[in-house]
C-alpha cells in the first residue's frame, strides 16, 4: 500500500509530489494521459500573477500572493526559466478607472509594489498601447513561466527521489477500504493510505466515485492565438485590460521564449474534452485591439485553447473530504491556479500530509540534471559537447537551433518524452514559424529509434495520435 497516491500531473499535482518526494514517504503519481501537463496547464497564459485581483478573504487571494512570491525561488531550485517582466492593467473610460481604484486599494492591503501610471507614462514605456487607454496599474511582481517545462522539471525531480509516476492510468473507481482506500484504474488498481484529487477539469467526476461531492466543475474554454517571434516588441511588459465577471479579460503576453500571446475569450462549455477552436478567436482579435495597436496579425502561426476548472464554489476547494478521512480535494484550480501551484503544495503538506505521517527528510535528496539548452551555451562550450557527442552538431529544428544530442537528452530523462509534443514541449523543435513542418519527421524517426519503437506507432500527442496514416504504415 502506497502511502500517497495523487491522481492528475499538472502543474498542481506535480508540485505536490515534487514536495513530498523530499520526504520518506510513498508516492505515486496516476495520470490518464501518455504524458504530463497536456490539460490546462498545457493551455494557459503562463502568468504569475502578482495578486491584486483575486476577493479578498479567498483561498484565490491568500494562495495567489504566497505563489508569487514563491515562484522565483521554485524556478531557482528547478532551474527552469521565470522572468518578472511586470504587466499593466490599463482602463480605457472612467467606469474602468473606478476598477482600478478598487485594484488599487488592494494592492496596498496585500503590500503588493504597485504604481499608478497616466497615458503618457504608460507611452515612454509601452509605445503600442491602445488609442483609448487613459491610465494604468503598474504591477511589476507580475511574471512569466513556462507552465509545462515546470511541470515536467517537478514531476523529474519528484522521480528522481523515489515518486513513481503511472501515466496511462485513468482513474474508473475508488473503494474505502482498511486502512485507505483501492482506486481502481484501466490498468489495474493500487492501494493508498492518502488520497490527492488534483484532477483538473475531471476532479469532480473523481469526487463522485465516492458518492460525497459538493462542488461542480464547468470547463471553461479559452482560445488564444501566438505570434511569431518579432524584430522589434509589441510590448515590453502584460498587457490586461480591467477584469470582468468572466475573468482578467483578453491579455497580450510576452512568453519566455520571444513569442506574444494573445487571448483568452473565456466560453462555458459542456464537454470536458473540448479543447477546439472557434470562430470566437474573432472576439479576441476584436477586444485585443482596445488595449493595445499596430499588432502584427499577419505574424500569427498557431492557435490554441485550453479549459479552466470552474468550479460553483467561486473559490479553490481544498480540503479533506467531511466522510472520507485521508481524501483529500484540490479542486477547482482555476485562475489564479498556476500561479497559486506551489503556495498549494506546501499548504496540503503542512495541513493535511504533515497530520497523518511521520515528516521525515530524506538524507540524500538528488537534483535533477539542468536541461541542455545549446543556444545558452558559449561557442566552447559547444564545441566541447559536440566533441562528446556529435549528436550535439546535427541540427534538427532549423527555426529553433535545436540539435539531435538535445532531443535524445530529454526523451532519455525521468518522466521524458515519448511524442512529437512531448519533444516539443521539452525542448521546442517545432515551436518556431514553421510549427513542425520540416523537422516533425525527423523527431519521429529519433523517438522511433531512441524508444526501440515502430515509427507508426509513435504518437502525436495524446493516446492513439500515431502520425502515419494507414497507407504510410502498410508501406513501412
Amino acid at each position: 500500500m502506497k502511502d500517497i497516491v495523487i491522481i492528475g500531473c499538472g502543474i498542481t499535482g506535480s508540485l505536490i509530489a515534487h514536495e513530498l518526494s523530499k520526504y520518506q514517504l510513498d508516492v505515486a503519481v496516476l495520470e490518464k494521459n501518455n504524458d504530463v501537463a497536456l490539460e490546462s496547464t498545457g493551455a494557459n497564459s503562463a502568468i504569475i500573477h502578482s495578486g491584486h485581483d483575486p476577493k479578498p478573504g479567498t483561498l484565490k487571494a491568500r494562495f495567489n500572493l504566497e505563489g508569487n512570491r514563491m515562484f522565483p525561488d521554485l524556478c531557482n531550485e528547478l532551474q527552469v526559466d521565470y522572468q518578472q517582466i511586470g504587466a499593466f492593467v490599463v482602463s480605457t473610460s472612467d467606469e474602468e478607472s473606478q476598477t482600478l481604484d478598487r485594484l488599487e486599494k488592494q494592492a496596498i492591503e496585500r503590500k503588493i509594489p504597485y504604481t499608478r501610471l497616466n497615458r503618457q507614462q504608460i507611452i515612454s514605456e509601452e509605445p503600442h498601447i491602445g488609442d483609448t487607454v487613459i491610465e494604468a496599474l503598474s504591477l511589476p511582481t507580475t511574471g512569466i513561466i513556462t507552465p509545462w517545462k515546470v511541470t515536467i522539471a517537478a514531476i523529474e525531480e519528484a522521480m528522481e527521489n523515489g515518486v513513481e509516476l503511472f501515466l496511462n492510468h485513468e482513474v474508473k473507481g475508488i473503494k474505502e477500504i482498511n486502512e485507505g482506500y483501492r482506486i481502481f484504474t484501466n490498468k489495474g488498481s493500487i492501494d493508498a493510505k492518502m488520497v490527492m484529487n488534483a484532477a483538473g477539469v475531471y476532479a469532480d467526476t473523481i469526487a463522485s466515485y465516492l458518492e460525497n461531492t459538493h462542488y461542480h466543475i464547468t470547463p471553461r474554454r479559452g482560445e488564444y492565438y501566438i505570434l511569431g517571434k518579432l524584430t522589434e516588441p509589441i510590448v515590453n511588459h502584460i498587457i490586461y485590460p480591467t477584469p470582468s465577471s468572466k475573468g482578467k479579460g483578453v491579455l497580450v503576453v510576452p512568453t519566455i521564449h520571444g513569442n506574444v500571446l494573445l487571448g483568452p475569450n473565456s466560453e462555458p462549455i459542456s464537454d470536458k474534452d473540448d479543447v477546439s477552436t472557434t470562430h470566437a478567436l474573432d472576439e479576441v482579435k476584436k477586444n485585443v485591439v482596445k488595449t493595445v495597436k499596430d499588432i502584427p496579425f499577419q505574424k500569427i502561426i498557431r492557435t490554441f485553447s485550453g479549459l479552466r476548472p470552474t468550479g460553483n464554489t467561486g473559490d479553490f476547494v481544498i480540503e479533506e473530504d467531511s466522510h472520507y478521512k485521508n481524501f483529500i480535494h484540490v479542486s477547482c484550480i482555476e485562475s489564479p491556479g498556476l500561479t497559486a501551484s506551489p503556495a498549494i503544495a506546501k499548504y496540503v503538506k503542512d495541513t493535511f500530509v504533515a497530520k497523518r505521517f511521520q515528516m521525515i527528510k530524506k538524507d540524500h535528496y538528488q537534483k535533477r540534471r539542468p536541461d541542455i539548452v545549446l543556444e545558452h551555451l558559449s561557442p566552447t562550450e559547444k564545441n566541447q559537447l559536440i566533441q562528446k557527442d556529435s549528436r550535439f552538431g546535427k541540427i534538427i529544428c532549423r527555426c529553433e537551433k535545436i540539435s539531435e544530442g538535445e532531443i535524445v537528452d530529454v526523451i532519455h530523462r525521468y518522466a521524458g518524452a515519448t511524442t512529437i509534443d512531448g519533444v516539443k514541449k521539452r525542448c521546442r523543435p517545432g515551436m518556431g514559424g514553421c510549427q513542425g513542418g520540416f523537422c516533425s519527421p525527423e523527431v519521429l524517426t529519433i523517438l522511433a529509434r531512441e524508444l526501440h519503437k515502430d515509427k507508426q506507432s509513435i504518437e502525436y500527442k495524446g493516446q492513439h495520435t500515431e502520425i502515419l496514416p494507414a497507407k504510410a504504415k502498410e508501406a513501412l
